[in-house]
């Protein structure tokens, strides 16, 4: 007859205290689930505001997407930034959705790129020749806006390209930045996001007025008919 195992008596025992210690499917930790919930409100509630812009709807909003920035070989000089915007090409090439953007084929550079800091924001800061995000976004891209957002600690830092080197920016009066470009300002939001209650990385109008997303949009109309009596079709 074959007896059971006991788990308890198992020779490798480990203890995980924290979610943030186990792994993925791909064997891999799990880095921070609210980042990519986080490139979703950015680009939610800015769709507006670009769309206006773009009426010909030629831009391109990147997630955690590579950008290659040398055709040879490119597999060795790309960076995936946690979010990034570029104007005046198209969202869809050569008839996919893209899946990486080649600023070495395109030649429009990102205007702003952000990226969500989990750890302790060395890859973010880094100014290596070549290697370091900091150099590769201000030396090869020349993104206008470069933002980082340590989102454990709920603060972020911007800087705006002058001169062909990133100079850290002030916020206003709101602890906001102005992206002056867009006519918007980025700043930190506290509140509640798919049903998470968390502090955001988000847009606001040069009045100060938060950008919504969809979601909050159709909640807020949906509450302005009901204050006139007019209960909303589910």
């Amino acid at each position: 007859m074959t007896s059971a195992t006991n788990p308890s008596t198992s020779t490798d025992e480990t203890t995980l205290t924290e979610h943030t210690q186990l792994p993925e499917a791909e064997s891999k930790l799990i880095k921070h689930f609210q980042k990519y919930t986080q490139s979703f409100v950015l680009t939610d509630s800015i769709g507006q505001v670009l769309r206006k812009r773009h009426s010909d709807r030629q831009y391109f909003t990147g997630q955690h997407c590579p950008i290659y920035w040398r055709s040879d070989p490119p597999e060795r000089d790309a960076v995936t930034p946690s979010w990034f915007y570029v104007p005046n090409v198209p969202p869809i090439f050569n008839g996919h959705i893209r899946q990486f953007y080649m600023l070495w084929q395109e030649s429009i550079a990102p205007l702003i790129v952000l990226e969500f800091v989990t750890g302790d924001g060395t890859a973010e800061r880094d100014k290596t020749p070549r290697k370091g995000k900091f150099w590769i976004y201000e030396q090869v891209l020349n993104s206008a806006f470069y933002g980082i957002y340590e989102v454990d600690k709920a603060s972020i830092e911007v800087y705006e390209l002058i001169h062909g080197q990133y100079q850290p920016m002030s916020a206003n009066e709101r602890s906001h930045y102005s992206i002056t470009p867009l006519g918007v300002e980025l700043g930190i939001w506290q509140g509640e996001y798919q049903n998470m209650e968390l502090p955001w990385l988000r847009w606001w109008d040069e009045q100060g007025n938060l950008l919504l997303t969809g979601e909050e949009r159709a909640e807020r109309l949906t509450a302005q008919l009901r204050s006139l009596g007019i209960e909303p079709e589910a």
